[in-house]
């Protein structure tokens, strides 16, 4: 373990690249006051190692590598910027993307061949489509009508990405049309994560405020395919192994991490 004093963690991402090597982005004060950091850790023989850390001037709550540069990574900020990173060169950041108007609170760099694209979620109820290397947003999607929590890429489907929010749905989006694809009222709560499956690009999962984690067949969203109980407090985030296909792992605001096998 490695421990960041005066900082509270808000994700942890390990490099597509590198084995061992993750990326973790803090905040001062839970988020709520401070400044930032974006930690680069590497774990070796003698334990893990920091080897590059950076600093922004408001809390970092989110981190996504970039899946064609080993060096580079995005993080997303509570005063509603992205900011682009550079192992390799500089200590600040090489851009800084601000169009959101509140809390950016979630990135994601997409998976699928041929794509180079960046979507974030924000307290604005917002999403944007960002390209690295175009200095301005692509395109905003907008219908949620609370805070978006997580935004997610298909690991399967080109241009499509998941998007969870405070007003108790996940929600499908096609960076193709501006208008949602589909909408899923997944939980009586805030849903605060969600992430596809590895293995089956039909089936997501979701974790909210109300404890449980469900699973959505996108083919029929009446019901969800299963629904995982234990934690005593909301689900914070949630993930699918990228080793197995009926494993997946969750964190809670009850102090403990659960993995989970579902059928």
């Amino acid at each position: 373990a490695l421990r960041l004093p005066g900082l509270h963690g808000y994700a942890v991402e390990f490099s597509p690249y590198c084995p061992g090597r993750v990326a973790c982005a803090a905040a001062q004060y839970y988020g709520m006051a401070g400044c930032g950091t974006l930690a680069v850790l590497e774990q070796n023989e003698a334990g893990i190692v920091p080897l590059r850390s950076f600093d922004w001037n408001d809390g970092l709550f989110d981190v996504t590598w970039s899946e064609n540069n080993e060096n580079m990574l995005i993080t997303c900020s509570g005063d509603g910027s992205l900011q682009i990173w550079d192992m390799a060169k500089t200590k600040g950041p090489l851009q800084v993307f601000k169009e959101h108007t509140l809390e950016a609170y979630s990135v994601d760099w997409s998976q699928t061949r041929g794509e180079q694209l960046v979507v974030s979620g924000s307290w604005d109820q917002t999403a944007k489509l960002w390209d690295p290397a175009v200095g301005k947003s692509l395109c905003t999607f907008k219908g949620h009508e609370g805070v978006i929590y997580s935004t997610i890429w298909s690991p399967h489907i080109p241009g499509c990405f998941a998007s969870a929010s405070g007003d108790q749905t996940l929600r499908i989006w096609d960076v193709k049309t501006p208008g949602v694809k589909l909408v899923i009222p997944a939980h009586q709560a805030e849903v605060l994560s969600c992430d596809w499956c590895k293995y089956d690009e039909n089936l997501l999962v979701t974790g909210a405020v109300d404890c449980s984690l469900k699973g959505w067949d996108l083919r029929n969203i009446r019901q969800p395919v299963f629904v995982l109980l234990g934690h005593t407090y909301a689900i914070r985030r949630v993930k699918f192994s990228p080793f197995h296909a009926t494993i997946l792992a969750s964190c809670s605001y009850d102090f403990t991490v659960r993995y989970s096998i579902f059928s």
